[in-house]
């Protein structure tokens, strides 16, 4: 049997991560570089000119122009911190190569920190993976299933009617030879056609040929300047259905992935982020060497997360 490329490609090791990033000068430097590439530049100005100061845990960089102050870890996931980079780190690596997930309860254990602050390290870095991809629509031939997270209450309603059902859109990307590109995992409001036109014109390119299963409420992508083609599935199981081969085989691994790792969660409330990071992680699947680092990217970009905003409701779109 044919070794599985994916699999079986180099990663960067536990052992290997430590000897790069065991310290927490060596962390330093690392968030430092990826940062500010090509050296610091102010926030305020956009100046270049700096001092440097140690105020604190970490450094603090001072604009010879305006005289402004920037931390290290000012606006950045990382800002206000009062955990060592060195934890960090740790978090990055750990939540980047666990294919199957990774509970917070887990990661406490690991990182030897208390579940509260393992949540909060685990939403903060699966809200920056989830928002990386959000920015990106998916062109060419796109597939695409709706899926729901959750199962039905005892004295509930049944089937996808479930108020514990959270429903989202699975899409798949392929190139012109047929080989899986990229995924989308989108919570949206329901399976109806105004939802499905607005999720089209957000998360795919106009001119993409979407082929679904035939539900009535994907014909709306058409609104969103895209090619429709349906695939009545009538009464064939879904290791029947050929077309949807790979649809189908990501979310079975979805699926277990969740059942694996988390025993409860708030659907509703947190869907999103479990599904981005997911996604985020199959997107990169060829670059398991350089995931914690593009992680790291991910976490510089998208700005400070605070433990109220992490926890506030939001809506399942």
């Amino acid at each position: 049997m044919a070794m599985n490329r994916i699999q079986f490609q180099p990663r960067l090791s536990l052992p290997a991560f430590l000897k790069q990033f065991g310290s927490e000068a060596q962390c330093e430097a690392e968030l430092e570089q990826a940062r500010w590439p090509e050296g610091f530049v102010c926030p305020c100005c956009g100046g270049t000119g700096h001092s440097v100061f140690k105020i604190g845990p970490h450094k603090t960089f001072q604009c010879k122009a305006c005289r402004h102050q920037t931390s290290l870890t000012a606006g950045t996931l990382f800002q206000s911190t009062r955990l060592p980079l060195t934890v960090w780190f740790l978090a990055i690596y750990f939540i980047s190569q666990a294919k199957t997930g990774l509970s917070a309860l887990a990661l406490k254990r690991l990182l030897g920190v208390s579940y509260h602050t393992a949540w909060l390290l685990q939403h903060k870095l699966m809200t920056a993976m989830s928002e990386r991809d959000a920015g990106y629509a998916l062109s060419g031939r796109v597939d695409i299933d709706d899926a729901y997270l959750g199962g039905e209450l005892s004295g509930g309603k049944a089937g996808r009617g479930s108020e514990n059902k959270v429903p989202f859109v699975a899409a798949l990307s392929f190139d012109d030879s047929g080989h899986l590109l990229y995924i989308k995992l989108s919570p949206v409001p329901g399976f109806t056609s105004e939802a499905i036109a607005d999720w089209a014109k957000t998360n795919l390119e106009p001119g993409c040929k979407v082929l679904s299963d035939g539900l009535a409420c994907f014909a709306a992508v058409t609104k969103a300047d895209c090619q429709h083609e349906a695939v009545i599935v009538g009464g064939r199981k879904p290791k029947e259905m050929l077309e949807f081969l790979w649809l189908n085989t990501i979310l079975g691994n979805l699926n277990t992935s969740l059942g694996g790792a988390y025993h409860a969660f708030g659907f509703a409330k947190y869907a999103s982020r479990y599904l981005g990071a997911f996604a985020y992680r199959f997107n990169r699947r060829f670059q398991l060497d350089k995931l914690p680092m593009r992680l790291l990217v991910a976490a510089i970009a998208v700005g400070p997360r605070p433990a109220a905003w992490l926890r506030s409701a939001e809506a399942s779109c």
